[in-house]
């Protein structure tokens, strides 16, 4: 599906911490150490894993869809919740006299809508979410060190020996925030804008500890960069530009409000009208006939 170059959006920004962000590395084996220091690149700075913020964005969405429909969402960490499992592809694949073409857009079909934007066992994803590396202009190795303590249930204080520690990223902390999606109908950009839209309003925390108020973030985008390579003549443009014989586009502050509406119109129709066209085939199959 990725065979030919439609269309790139690259979306750039600042990710600051509202709360202290707890993202643990897993408990240390040094004795002078915090007992769950937080995740930290080569050099000793901390980041967020792109994997971390693509998936509570992609859990919170998948909460949105199923409430519509269940049948929009698949779990990809369950093999039984798939929207179309390894055997019903391979069953795909010993059918005869089917080119690529053609199992590739069965595959497509019978995919869920949050998979295609998302990635799957079975599919790569669209969306590329970069490591948030921290601000090294904002960075000064302050991390705080917080006291947790397991409590016993029956006399309900402090359980012996269960006292530990573990390390946050202080509030205030600022991470660079860098993402790309390519090849994306306007349905998918449109959940896209709503995802990071959840985290522009500080509705999606990040990390560990969330129940003791760690993890509020708040993403600010200052660059939206949209290529369409539609056409031609859109291609060969945004090719002139990469081999620097024609002027690059600016970035822009601001998304052009007619692609927001535009997405975002087609994203509600979608849910509203189209359901069986963004919920895979074969599940809109087993609803229609139980």
């Amino acid at each position: 599906m990725f065979d030919t170059f439609k269309n790139r959006l690259e979306i750039s920004g600042v990710l600051t911490t509202i709360t202290a962000l707890r993202i643990s590395a897993g408990r240390s084996t040094e004795p002078i150490d915090s007992d769950l220091p937080v995740i930290k690149d080569a050099v000793g700075y901390p980041f967020i894993p792109g994997s971390s913020f693509k998936g509570a964005m992609r859990s919170r969405l998948e909460a949105f869809l199923r409430g519509i429909d269940p049948n929009l969402a698949a779990n990809p960490a369950n093999e039984d919740e798939w929207s179309i499992t390894a055997d019903r592809i391979n069953t795909l694949k010993t059918e005869p006299g089917k080119s690529d073409a053609q199992l590739t857009q069965e595959i497509l079909d019978e995919t869920d809508f949050v998979s295609k934007l998302f990635g799957s066992p079975w599919l790569a994803g669209k969306l590329q979410i970069q490591d948030l590396a921290v601000d090294p202009d904002c960075w000064f190795g302050q991390y705080q060190e917080r006291d947790g303590v397991s409590i016993d249930r029956d006399t309900e204080t402090a359980a012996n020996a269960k006292l530990y520690d573990f390390q946050v990223v202080p509030a205030a902390t600022e991470f660079k925030f860098r993402a790309i999606v390519e090849n994306a109908d306007d349905a998918e950009l449109g959940l896209l804008l709503l995802g990071l839209h959840q985290f522009e309003t500080q509705q999606i925390p990040l990390g560990g500890g969330r129940s003791r108020g760690l993890g509020v973030v708040e993403l600010e985008i200052n660059r939206w960069q949209w290529t369409d390579g539609s056409s031609p003549e859109l291609l060969m443009q945004y090719l002139e530009q990469q081999i620097g014989s024609a002027p690059k586009a600016d970035a822009t502050a601001q998304l052009d409000s007619e692609l927001r509406e535009r997405w975002s119109t087609a994203l509600l129709n979608g849910l509203r009208d189209d359901k069986p066209k963004l919920r895979s085939a074969s599940k809109t199959t087993a609803t229609a006939n139980p």
